[in-house]
């Protein structure tokens, strides 16, 4: 009797170890599959990354090789900011064959001018270039001295208009979710946008988006770090 009575602990025991398995090896799958996860090449057939120093260093050939058409360099970041990669990645990026673009970080804290000013300093004139991209992430909450929506949103259209004069062609707003919820207005300007949604096409903006980054946490055989991809809606 004492004997039965000690086996039915070591089969709960045994039970629970063997659930305990069956969750840790399911999570890994899970999370296995989320950062190999790319949208279905038959919904959007045009695929890219978005690349800057924060990535690390990037194989832009095998990046290609792997299933890219496209990649945007971060280039630019308010007045004074430029991304030391973006000379590396924008000759490999032609030597790699892939379509290339450069994206401007905005500050609302900072004039237009100064911006245009340096984006253009840091991206030349290509007619190979994809449309630019202004990134919308802060809001002027973080700047030092108040500034009005409407003062951010008049200095983002003059940002757009001299960009747009230097590369010749209408730029993408990258518009954050956080940034859409402040200034709900900007998802209105007559301009593609370029959204974010972790695995799911995102809505916020109150009208369709032109690119998506639908995995900022994608592995490859291109980088040691995580890749941010980006698809185009055909």
């Amino acid at each position: 009797m004492g004997r039965k009575g000690r086996s039915k602990p070591r089969w709960g025991l045994r039970l629970l170890a063997l659930l305990l398995l069956f969750a840790i090896v399911g999570g890994a799958y899970a999370y296995w599959r989320f950062v190999h996860w790319t949208p279905e090449r038959s919904a959007f057939p045009a695929q890219g990354a978005e690349i800057g120093e924060g990535d690390g260093w990037i194989n832009l050939g095998s990046l290609k090789a792997v299933g890219a058409d496209f990649v945007y360099l971060d280039a630019s970041r308010g007045a004074d900011g430029r991304d030391p990669s973006f000379a590396r990645n924008y000759d490999a990026a032609r030597a790699a064959g892939l379509r290339y673009g450069a994206v401007h970080a905005f500050d609302p804290c900072t004039p237009a001018e100064r911006q245009a000013a340096n984006f253009v300093t840091v991206v030349p004139r290509d007619g190979d270039l994809l449309p630019p991209a202004v990134a919308l992430e802060d809001g002027a909450e973080v700047c030092e001295v108040r500034i009005s929506d409407a003062a951010v949103e008049s200095e983002l259209m003059t940002l757009l208009n001299q960009i747009e004069s230097h590369t010749g062609q209408p730029a993408i707003l990258k518009l954050s979710p956080a940034f859409a919820a402040k200034h709900p207005q900007v998802a209105m300007i007559e301009r593609n946008l370029w959204l974010t949604g972790e695995y799911v096409p995102p809505d916020y903006a109150g009208r369709p988006f032109t690119l998506w980054t639908a995995n900022t946490m994608l592995q490859t055989e291109a980088s040691e770090d995580a890749l941010r991809w980006v698809v185009a809606r055909p």
